[in-house]
């Protein structure tokens, strides 16, 4: 079953009450996201509805100490046949990524290590994300660098490993087209992204282990837009059916041109299986690699 729903290109916030503190949590700390998980192995979706009508959801802060606003998500019970660790993927259907703002790229000009802030739509902290490259490949490669994205859970553990190897960035070569392998646990590949040749679309096609295809992404013909968002469409393999989206958020004009600091939201079926919600934040940081990393 597909469904397709009205969203804006805006984070929309969400309304009504605080959530209450649960018992041995810290204060201010919302309750675990409400969901529940249809398998594992299941590839397919159904209609759900994604965070609130009207798009994703920017978690509220109202008055809350600084240190109390970057609080993890409450660690999941185990699950059967769930790669340790994207436990947490079984209960949500919104992801948010913010990359960390980096001075000393601001002011030297060098490009750094990217690090990232992965959280729920309660503005639960779920995951880290940190690149590891060495400075020469950054700097002199761009953002065609290979690269190894390091994704960690709230006790410090690796749960997904990201690499991207070096191929040139040509849309007119289709032998160079960009690839991501996505490991979960490290070492253990669960899935790919793999770029699909067309003359003005980038396209975008999520691959199981087996290579076998899932889902498809499709962004829009002109990526480079100013003053909104851009976002990449999450389709079914024969494109008939909208499941998800990957949405790049307009920062602001300062930000934009004089950093290469991005926020995303990545949206999808709550009970698509979390490996394929684990290739589709790969392939949220291969998009930002290809068409926002940026010199200063």
């Amino acid at each position: 079953m597909c469904f397709s729903r009205k969203t804006t290109s805006r984070f929309t916030t969400m309304q009504g009450p605080q959530p209450a503190t649960a018992p041995g949590m810290p204060y201010g700390s919302p309750q675990q996201v409400p969901g529940t998980y249809q398998g594992a192995g299941n590839y397919g979706f159904q209609a759900q509805p994604m965070g609130v009508p009207g798009g994703f959801v920017v978690p509220p802060v109202q008055n809350q100490p600084t240190m109390d606003r970057a609080f993890w998500m409450p660690i999941p019970p185990s699950i059967p046949n769930c790669p340790p660790g994207l436990e947490y993927l079984t209960q949500i259907d919104q992801v948010l990524i913010h990359q960390h703002l980096e001075l000393l790229e601001i002011v030297t000009g060098l490009e750094v290590n990217n690090k990232y802030e992965l959280k729920n739509a309660l503005g639960q902290r779920v995951y880290f994300a940190a690149e590891d490259t060495d400075c020469l490949t950054r700097n002199c490669c761009g953002p065609s660098r290979p690269f190894t994205i390091r994704i960690t859970d709230n006790l410090g553990h690796e749960v997904i490993t990201l690499q991207r190897p070096l191929r040139c960035s040509m849309c007119c070569c289709p032998c160079c087209l960009q690839e991501l392998e996505v490991q979960a646990p490290p070492g253990k590949t669960i899935g790919y992204v793999v770029q699909n040749w067309h003359v003005c679309l980038p396209k975008f096609t999520i691959q199981d282990e087996k290579r076998m295809d899932i889902l498809k992404i499709t962004g829009p013909c002109v990526v480079c837009r100013c003053c909104e968002d851009v976002n990449f469409e999450v389709k079914s393999v024969d494109e008939t059916c909208t499941v998800g989206k990957i949405s790049k958020q307009w920062t602001g004009l300062v930000q934009e041109m004089f950093t290469d600091t991005d926020n995303f939201g990545i949206s999808f079926p709550m009970d698509l299986d979390v490996k394929m919600k684990a290739v589709m934040i790969g392939a949220c940081f291969l998009i930002d690699f290809m068409f926002f990393e940026h010199y200063n």
